[in-house]
């Protein structure tokens, strides 16, 4: 199989289709875009700023006030016999600072009677929901201080609600402080209620012992070992049970806690119970230590990323597994010190049940010395235990009620809150570039969701891409023309060709063999004036590749001649003040006096022959050639997708670019439904054409008119037939067909859009090669795709696409025609064109 073409059919010699569905826009491809929808994205702007500045207008100036707190992380002292050693958290102040938001702080504020008649709270229903959200507190970064603020539209206000909330927090942690106290205290003096009953009976039981054996006197002083050892383990029992007393004591409030961890921990730094330390836990230090650093490390990727990005959301999950793991060391610690609680009042007990038992036996022991003695004694010693016992509660429970009367000791106010002397919001400058940007932003999305859903195909390499077949070349608009008025000298050296083409047809020369005419300087208005008559008449005779002449004879008595002016740079027009007549073209047709526009457009190439639009036909030209040989694309067949793609245009230019390359060319219009090829070369419509030889009432010889140029005929439409698509499909047409073929180097046949009717498919089929024409900014991939599909289903061969109407310097389209194309207006070194054309005109 050729490489050169797919298996759909479609050559594949131009560049190779690239995926323009996908690629990514280029900036300059995005300013063209934006350039096309300026009118979007400015509308959307200026909405976007007048929005935002009758906004401004009409909001309400809101004020804020703050005040500073500094919060130490160490409590007061509960019990100072013992001190224990309480590690501090890392996260203490944020803590703090939701607790200040909190709805115990809040609500406290709320039930302010006079606070409730504020006009900040004027038609607010829910008053602490409110001023959660107008609160905003925030920690120091540098510093262990806490900021807290309000947002009123009355600065007084603000400045009296964030002072109330500030009093608030201080008053939680007071009462929080005291209600540990108080549980303490509680436990104790329902202890020493016990005690004292005890001592009460312990001496009620002594002195009844003592009545009535008052006739007993034992010497515990003096008395041998036995009542020694018996007194001193009288003592240790005693001690015994005043450790198993506190250790109850302390467990029993450790309980009480279980489920507040924190309140565990500063009962265990803060307690007095018997040699209990509680140390600092080096991997909880560690975790505090890596908390810090990476809340720092977390500060330190806010100034770079989004919260949503993945490195914030890692540190997030970073310092989530460390607060749990230090909740977890927390829970651990309370776990632990319970258990140290229980295990000493356990071994408290035992160890006062050992004594127990040991003082037992040695009073039994010491029974047979004197039981009686020994029963006083014991109960005096039981008697100073309870003394003792009772001695010490007493004392714990006046230190206590001492401390609870203390309030937040570790709480201190830097910087009351004081009414703000000028709003804080809305920030005007910052609110207006924020509509500004919004602005933008909506206009770029407006546009590139109008670019996204406008189904026009704008590039050629778009097209490549979305056809799959490549682009032979880019025709661009053609423009109206603008009259030039050129010098006298550019006059002259126009008219010289001319003169010179009249006098090689009519024989008129001089003796020399050359051609003469006498021409007079230009005028001050750049006009040159021929004195000529004769000459004037006959150079209606002459053809000429610059254009069209118009002539006219002068009346004037002062010059009677006529008056050329050059209105493009390949048109001349001679005007007079009396009648117009037209200059045959090629000596075959007639121009009136206005041209048509349809013959302006379809003989770009013959009459404007230096113009770019002739140079990308000629473009066109050599890529039909190069691209595929003459034997395999002798008959080409151009359509389009949908009427109005200039199609017809392109069929008549193309052929005079063939016919100017020296190969004989034939046009046939073969759209029979909408004929446009004897409008371009001004051929009558009644004229009989290809379907009058389709038909059988004329020859070959008859159906073809010569064109502009040399080697190029054309075969008109012809009369209306009611049935254009079997007319094509008939094997009349395929025989004519290949009698042009046989007759001619190139067929180039007009054909029907695609999309309307079937001509255009049988016409694909039957010829070699299918070009087709789509139009920039107006073809659509939906009816181009369509085309290109219907045409491939039938067999046809297509050799590629031309993109027509293409805006000059629309870099969009990758071809820069003004800086390529531009000085070819002048480029008469050119043989085709130049001095070469006018010294063989001369010659002649």
């Amino acid at each position: 199989m050729d490489d050169n073409k797919l298996e759909n059919g479609v050559s594949n010699l131009a560049f190779p289709p690239g995926d323009a569905l996908t690629q990514e826009l280029s900036l300059q491809t995005v300013l063209h875009i934006a350039l096309r929808y300026k009118w979007t994205i400015l509308v959307s702007t200026i909405l976007s700023l007048a929005v935002a500045f009758l906004f401004l207008l009409k909001a309400t100036p809101i004020y804020t006030s703050s005040s500073r707190v500094y919060v130490e992380q160490s409590g007061p002292k509960i019990i100072s016999e013992y001190e224990g050693v309480m590690t501090q958290s890392g996260n203490y102040l944020y803590t703090q600072g939701e607790l200040i938001k909190s709805t115990p702080i809040v609500a406290d504020v709320v039930n302010d009677s006079r606070i409730k008649q504020f006009r900040t709270f004027a038609d607010v229903d829910n008053l602490a929901a409110y001023i959660k959200n107008n609160l905003n507190v925030s920690i120091g970064r540098k510093d262990d201080i806490i900021a807290v603020s309000f947002d009123s539209p009355y600065p007084v206000e603000a400045a009296e609600i964030v002072n109330a909330v500030v009093q608030s927090y201080i008053n939680y942690h007071s009462t929080r402080k005291r209600s540990t106290v108080s549980e303490v205290l509680r436990i104790l003096q329902k202890e020493k209620v016990k005690r004292d009953e005890e001592l009460s009976d312990k001496f009620a039981e002594l002195l009844e012992f003592a009545r009535e054996n008052s006739e007993v006197s034992l010497d515990n002083q003096g008395g041998n070992i036995f009542f020694t050892r018996l007194t001193k383990l009288s003592t240790a029992v005693t001690d015994a049970q005043l450790s198993a007393l506190n250790a109850k004591a302390d467990y029993e409030a450790v309980k009480s806690m279980e489920d507040e961890p924190a309140k565990i921990k500063q009962f265990a730094s803060a307690s007095s119970t018997a040699g209990v330390r509680i140390f600092v836990n080096d991997t909880e230090t560690q975790l505090k230590a890596e908390l810090r650093a990476v809340e720092i490390e977390l500060q330190n990727a806010r100034y770079h990323c989004r919260e949503d990005h993945p490195v914030t959301q890692a540190i997030h999950a970073k310092i989530d597994r460390i607060k749990q793991e230090l909740e977890s060391q927390a829970r651990e610690f309370a776990d632990s010190y319970a258990e140290v609680m229980q295990l000493r009042w356990t071994t408290a007990m035992e160890r006062e049940n050992e004594l127990q038992a040991s003082f037992d036996a040695q009073f039994q022991a010491s029974c047979d010395l004197g039981i009686k003695a020994t029963e006083y004694s014991v109960l005096q010693s039981e008697l100073r235990r309870t003394e003792r016992l009772c001695e010490i509660l007493d004392d714990r429970i006046k230190e206590l009620n001492v401390t609870e009367d203390v309030g937040a000791l570790n709480i201190n106010i830097l910087e009351i809150a004081r009414p703000a002397g000028s709003p804080s919001k809305p920030e005007k400058r910052k609110f207006m570039a924020m509509a500004l940007a919004l602005g933008l932003m909506l206009g770029g999305g407006l546009t590139m969701l109008r670019e996204m859903f406008d189904g026009r195909l704008r590039s050629a390499d778009e097209m490549s891409a979305v056809l799959g077949i490549p682009i032979l070349g880019v025709i661009p608009t053609m423009s109206d023309r603008k009259a030039v008025v050129l010098s006298g000298h550019k006059v002259r050296g126009l008219l010289k060709l001319i003169v010179a083409g009249v006098h090689q047809r009519t024989g008129a020369t001089t003796s020399s063999g050359t051609a003469q005419s006498e021409f007079l300087p230009a005028q001050d208005d750049g006009k040159a004036i021929i004195e000529d008559k004769s000459i004037m008449e006959r150079a209606r005779e002459v053809r000429s590749e610059l254009g069209y002449i118009r002539c006219i004879h002068s009346t004037s008595k002062k010059t009677h001649g006529a008056v050329c002016t050059i209105t493009s740079p390949t048109e001349a027009r001679i005007k007079t003040k009396t009648t117009v007549v037209g200059l045959p073209i090629a000596g075959k047709s007639k121009i009136t006096s206005e041209t048509p526009d349809a013959v302006k457009r379809g003989q770009k190439v013959h009459l404007e022959p230096k113009s770019i639009v002739a140079e990308a036909y000629r473009t066109i030209r050599t890529a039909v050639f190069f691209g595929i040989s003459r034997e395999e694309a002798k008959t080409i067949v151009v359509t389009s997708p949908s009427p109005g793609d200039g199609k017809s245009t392109v069929v008549s230019n193309l052929a005079i670019a063939m016919a100017q390359a020296g190969q004989r060319t034939l046009v046939v219009d073969a759209d029979l439904r909408k004929p446009m090829q004897h409008n371009i070369f001004q051929i009558d419509s009644r004229e009989e054409g290809l379907s009058n030889l389709l038909a059988g009432t004329i020859n070959i010889e008859e159906a073809i008119r010569p064109g502009p140029v040399d080697g190029l005929d054309i075969i008109n439409c012809g009369i209306e037939v009611p049935n254009p698509s079997e007319v094509l499909n008939s094997d009349s047409f395929a025989k004519a067909l290949k009698v042009f073929s046989g007759r001619y180097d190139r067929v180039i046949i007009d054909s029907p859009p695609v999309g309307p009717v079937a001509d255009s498919q049988i016409l694909a089929a039957l010829c070699d090669v299918t070009l087709l024409v789509l139009r920039a900014e107006r073809s659509t991939r939906r009816h181009s795709q369509q085309a290109r599909d219907s045409l491939l289903s039938v067999g046809g061969h297509i050799l590629g696409a031309i993109v027509n109407d293409v805006a000059p310097k629309h870099s969009r389209y990758g071809y820069h025609y003004a800086g390529r194309y531009g000085g070819y207006g002048s480029y008469s070194h050119y043989g085709y064109y130049g001095n070469r054309e006018k010294k063989k005109a001369l010659a002649g």
